[in-house]
């Protein structure tokens, strides 16, 4: 079965990938699959805009979808970046702005979370469905390790930051692996 992600972010591909293949589908990005539209997140939750994405690839594809929206949530902050951390501050300037607002607060206070709400789309019953992934960490006192993206190298578990620990290591923990699993699942059950 055709399955398009409503994405072009090809690290979010290749784990879709990774994840959905083997259980018999054809995994393609949306550009791959000819549409070419960038979908506004107007939504107030991750769930409204993973659906948001999802419906508007089905309606131009009439094929099954899957898409995510996912992020940073720092309680200290009240929930900040939170729906916004792509839009938080301008490329580049995202992990110094958290950093220079949690400055002086104390360990104990830099609770974190990162959040992954993946919306489903069955190009047969179209009913969006839901799953979501979280992963509790906190915020650490500077940027850590090469490996990863966004917010990772400020991101903690345990004593090494998201961007310290190989893809292996970060999707057995993720947010995203955990909401992946959730989809396999579901999709398994198909």
């Amino acid at each position: 079965m055709k399955l398009i992600i409503a994405s072009n972010n090809s690290g979010k591909i290749r784990e879709f990938k990774q994840l959905l293949e083997p259980l018999g589908y054809e995994v393609l990005s949306q550009s791959e699959a000819g549409i070419c539209i960038d979908v506004e997140e107007t939504g107030n939750t991750f769930e409204e805009n993973a659906r948001l994405k999802a419906e508007a690839v089905y309606k131009l594809s009439g094929f099954s979808v899957i898409a995510d929206d996912s992020g940073l949530e720092v309680d200290y902050l009240g929930g900040e970046p939170g729906i916004y951390s792509a839009r938080y501050a301008p490329e580049g300037g995202r992990k110094k702005k958290i950093l220079e607002k949690l400055e002086g607060v104390p360990v104990a206070q830099r609770a974190a979370r990162f959040v992954c709400c993946i919306c489903y789309i069955d190009g047969e019953n179209p009913i969006p469905e839901t799953v979501t992934g979280v992963c509790g960490g906190y915020i650490g006192f500077e940027e850590r390790g090469d490996n990863g993206f966004g917010y990772d190298p400020i991101f903690m578990i345990g004593d090494k930051s998201f961007a310290e620990l190989s893809d292996f290591e970060k999707n057995a923990v993720s947010h995203r692996g955990a909401a992946l699993r959730k989809l396999a699942e579901m999709l398994g059950a198909v």
